[in-house]
């Protein structure tokens, strides 16, 4: 339960970077631009994690938002 209290935190906090940084709140968060990891990273984590607590509809919003936003870093973190 720490593990997705942590990666919420995490999220949000990474989701309001982005938005400052002119990010829409839709549209493609490149894995290969570095900055953006930390988002990337934080949304798989808060899927893994829903997954793991049997959490399916916040497992598939999440997921389904991480390869929409960069297929790249779905493939990467959680293969």
């Amino acid at each position: 339960m720490t593990a997705y209290a942590y990666a919420r935190v995490g999220y949000h906090r990474s989701l309001d970077l982005l938005r400052r940084n002119g990010w829409k709140g839709h549209g493609p968060v490149p894995w290969e631009h570095e900055p953006n990891r930390g988002f990337l990273r934080c949304l798989a984590r808060l899927a893994t994690t829903a997954r793991a607590i049997g959490e399916t509809d916040e497992w598939e919003r999440c997921s389904t938002f991480l390869r929409d936003s960069s297929p790249a870093a779905a493939e990467e973190l959680l293969g």
